[in-house]
């Protein structure tokens, strides 16, 4: 069978990213099978973007163990993939004394953990380290370790080092059933399409447990915990220099204000339980509760500063922990379910824990002597000083066309973007920034979707949001004026 391989990881998102990675740093033929049209569009595209401390979960826990070992990678992974990524720091503002018992047990677990320079503060440290902060604020905790980071370009640069070191990646691979075949399996997507494989990895997020029906392993369930997140512009008056959590519940580390790594600010999320997989539904009474709570935290936020909202969901699982082992039923399967809060964290330690209990399955690792782990830096107009980019201009003038205004993304970008194998609107969107800001891509969506027209030679009726049918334009477009920027060939 010509698409055979030694293991294939199911699910795009930012594990089985990381475990595609980690793999193609061996001599093996590795794919990974994503049911959207590109990585990152599932659970990891809504992330809150926030590199945990790891002071929130007990030491016993695997969440615990992963999270402490996948935060202190991030620095490394920086330096070789060029994603963006801040150490700004943790506060847990406490606005009570009974609150600032549940701080001194986080700050106890913290201590535990390992967590490095953990600080318990006064009100007094406190609001020196944040000075936004509500003059309620009695207490809290600080953990310097704590970042930010934008999950989806993190993502992309995962699959792109590990595609330059080997991986197949294959989209919209929708798996429907599995067969065993030998010591391995025999993989079908729903269109038809098949791969062999000696290992499979079950990464596929909200969607772990109907794979692991298909694949006769164990029976789980996932439950979808839907958050509600608001984007707010750059100038938000309440932005702060940290992440600011409240005092956390039994379910939920609750409503966070969050400094994104790209000038924005975002406050959420919710944490709804739900049955349907796919509710990415946003309500105003959730908006007034958010803020509400955001605002005893930092008085001068504003709803007027809203660009966006939208929701994620998690996939939770019974007892709270992650679960990533080899399944005790079907050979050569391996469970990695249930990868909530701090997933993206723990990310880089859950590649390597994978790896490892591959090995421990029997999967032979010998190392690549050509491995390179580094991919070039993305060039980014709004990056540099005015004579860098006339040196870029100079060496391509489609740096000099600037087609989101809001972000300050150039045509070279985009295209960039689209010769990386990102053709829908989101998958550029996430790549670049494009449609991101202020007025949310009503100035360049349609000047993005003729460089893909021109660069992919997709009518304008194939291009879509984000896959799945999520077609923008049904009438039919002339073909004038295609690249030009002059926005006069829609016809009637």
């Amino acid at each position: 069978m010509e698409n055979h391989f030694d293991v294939a990881i199911i699910g795009g998102g930012v594990c089985g990213a990381a475990i595609a990675r980690r793999l193609s740093a061996y001599e093996l033929n590795v794919a990974l099978l994503e049911k959207c049209s590109d990585v990152s569009f599932g659970v990891s595209k809504a992330n809150s973007g926030i590199i945990h401390a790891g002071f929130h979960h007990k030491p016993i826990t695997l969440k615990a163990k992963l999270e402490i070992k996948g935060n202190l990678m991030f620095e490394a992974l920086k330096h070789e993939l060029n994603f963006p990524f801040e150490r700004v720091g943790i506060i847990v503002a406490a606005f009570s004394y009974e609150e600032m018992t549940t701080v001194e047990k986080l700050y106890a677990q913290g201590l535990e953990n390992n967590v490095p320079n953990i600080e318990l503060c006064s009100a007094e440290r406190i609001q020196y380290l944040e000075p936004k902060l509500s003059g309620d604020v009695v207490g809290g905790l600080y953990a310097p370790t704590g970042g930010i980071i934008e999950p989806y370009r993190f993502v992309f640069a995962l699959i792109e080092s590990a595609m330059k070191n080997g991986l197949a990646l294959f989209t919209d691979f929708n798996v429907s059933k599995a067969k065993k075949s030998g010591e391995g399996f025999r993989v079908t997507a729903e269109d038809g399409r098949e791969i062999k494989s000696n290992y499979v990895v079950n990464a596929a997020g909200l969607f772990a447990d109907e794979v692991s029906r298909i694949f006769n392993a164990e029976e789980f369930k996932i439950r979808p915990r839907k958050g509600e997140e608001y984007l707010l512009e750059k100038e938000a008056a309440g932005k702060p220099e940290h992440v600011i959590f409240p005092v956390p519940t039994k379910n939920s580390k609750g409503t966070l204000i969050i400094p994104t790594v790209e000038g924005t600010m975002m406050i959420g999320p919710t944490a709804d339980e739900i049955e349907d997989k796919t509710d990415l539904t946003t309500k105003t009474e959730n908006l007034e509760k958010i803020f509400g709570l955001a605002i005893s935290m930092i008085p001068v936020i504003s709803k007027r500063e809203i660009i966006t909202s939208f929701a994620g969901l998690r996939p939770t699982l019974e007892g709270g922990d992650f679960y990533i082992e080899v399944s005790q039923k079907t050979k050569h399967f391996i469970q990695v379910a249930g990868i909530q809060s701090p997933g993206l964290t723990a990310s880089p330690a859950i590649g390597e824990y994978v790896k490892d209990l591959l090995k421990a399955d029997g999967l032979g690792l010998i190392e690549k002597s050509n491995y390179d782990p580094t991919i070039p830096k993305i060039e980014k107009v709004k990056d540099h000083s005015h004579e860098e980019n006339e040196a870029l201009i100079d060496g391509d003038p489609r740096y000099g066309n600037i087609v989101c205004r809001c972000e300050k993304i150039s045509e070279a970008e985009i295209v960039e973007a689209i010769r990386n194998g990102h053709t829908t609107l989101d998958g550029i969107k996430f790549y670049t920034r494009s449609g991101m800001g202020k007025c949310q891509g009503g100035f360049c969506t349609y000047k993005i979707m003729k460089i893909i027209a021109r660069e992919t030679g997709m009518p304008f009726t194939e291009i879509s949001k984000r896959g799945g049918g999520s077609y923008l334009v049904q009438s039919r477009i002339s073909a004038e004026g295609i690249g030009t920027g002059d926005g006069e060939d829609f016809a009637e």
